[in-house]
């Protein structure tokens, strides 16, 4: 993110000797190092979320207005369906507050939802306005990832003062208020080393280890099956991606290689994990596909069936945060929630969105770029979320926002490189 001058700073903003020109390059250089620097910070800080506003909010909402304002931000015409089906959901969400019966905190829940939004727009016109921001983006995330995997293996072990804070139904939550949370948000940085495994020299990759360990035995400890699943699906898609991407028989062969040493690296430190008797029980219970708040008579699975009956009853919605007046829960269920919580107008939008994102984004898993590794990664993570969305709500996931940045900043970029190819190809030679 580049500050946009239009004039030179005089007086002690200068140096003697120094032309007008080389001063405002100088100045923009600066303002360019500290526009990177607040967004390393601001990312980083995002996996540090133990009370809301999370410092990660503190910063975004100052960051995304003097972005737009005067960082050189700009919307690209890539990003315009997402963007209009984006606002539309939140359009939805503020007629369907109309509709709620227990104001309370609805509000503050809608201005969240909007921010969150606002962050997915700020993302995708970073990358698309500078692919350099990626680099930035990806050791930022990776850096908060692992140090709050790192939180939450040692307070579940109770290896650090004030453990407590970390653990959650004897489930390690790290910096976040709930493991359901916590364990996705370790995924798309898996994503990013699991490519780098696959795709890069050995000598490169093996200062990683380490940190991939961390992140994977992080979501373990977070006992969320969903996380699981999603790191399972995200590890084996981007093998597959990387596999059919490359058809040469020895690269192929080094691919197959790989994935077999990580699968039986996995299952050993499955086994030492499994080793400690208190990680063993709750990895039993936690196992069993269907838990009994599943299959009560107003568990997950029945409040789907009420929750969809009454979404098309409803228009307009019944208003965020009004469904536990209904029943004992939270829907658990994403799609569900934003035709009940946001209306049929915001519901829809969501849905449209979600799909658009998918079919848009599929064709550039297997297409060369310098950007591709962290395209494929987000996009990976992206498709494990949408699974996610169908047992679990996930309006609210900081990283999802992000994730959504990532995509279609990428989308803007893949537009530019190509019509900037055609520029080329057509010109005089």
């Amino acid at each position: 993110m580049t500050l946009t001058l239009t004039e030179p700073a005089a007086g002690p903003g200068s140096v003697p000797g120094e032309s007008r020109e080389d001063t405002l390059q100088r100045q923009r250089t600066l303002a360019r190092f500290a526009g990177h620097g607040l967004v390393w910070l601001c990312v980083f800080s995002s996996g540090f979320v133990l009370r809301e506003p999370a410092p990660f909010d503190l910063m975004m909402v100052p960051l995304i207005a003097g972005g737009f304002l005067i960082g050189g931000l700009r919307f690209y015409p890539q990003h315009a369906p997402g963007f209009i089906l984006m606002i539309l959901f939140i359009a939805g969400g503020l007629i369907s507050m109309t509709q709620a019966t227990v104001f309370g905190h609805v509000p503050l829940y809608m201005a969240v939802s909007a921010f969150l939004v606002g962050t997915y727009m700020f993302f995708a016109s970073l990358i698309a306005g500078d692919v350099r921001m990626i680099r930035i983006l990806r050791t930022a995330y990776i850096a908060s990832a692992v140090v709050v995997a790192l939180i939450g293996i040692l307070g579940y072990f109770h290896a650090i003062p004030g453990s407590e804070m970390f653990t959650l139904y004897n489930r390690a939550k790290g910096t976040f208020e709930d493991p359901n949370v916590f364990g996705p948000f370790l995924i798309f940085p898996i994503g990013l080393l699991v490519h780098d495994f696959l795709t890069e020299p050995l000598r490169r990759t093996i200062r990683y280890v380490p940190f991939l360990l961390i992140l994977l035995f992080g979501v373990f400890l977070s006992f969320s099956r969903a996380a699981w699943g999603m790191t399972l699906f995200t590890c084996l898609a981007l093998t597959l991606i990387v596999f059919l991407k490359d058809p040469r028989p020895v690269v192929r062969l080094r691919i197959i290689g790989i994935a077999t040493a990580g699968a039986v690296l996995l299952v050993v430190g499955l086994g030492v994990a499994l080793s400690f008797d208190a990680v063993s029980d709750l990895f039993a219970e936690r196992a069993k596909l269907v838990q009994p708040y599943d299959s009560a008579r107003y568990g997950r699975f029945a409040r789907y069936s009420h929750g969809f009956a009454m979404a098309f009853e409803a228009p307009l919605g019944i208003g965020p945060m009004q469904f536990r007046n209904y029943f004992p829960e939270d829907p658990h269920n994403i799609y569900m929630k934003s035709l009940l919580d946001y209306g049929w107008l915001g519901g829809f939008a969501y849905i449209a969105f979600t799909l658009w994102t998918l079919i848009r984004g599929f064709p550039l898993l297997f297409r060369a770029r310098e950007w591709s590794p962290f395209y494929r990664a987000a996009y990976v993570v992206f498709v494990a979320h949408v699974l996610c969305g169908i047992i679990i709500d996930t309006d609210h996931w900081r990283h999802l926002f992000m994730i959504y940045g990532f995509v279609w900043g990428c989308f803007a970029l893949a537009a530019r490189e190509r019509a900037a190819g055609q520029a080329t190809a057509s010109a005089p030679s």
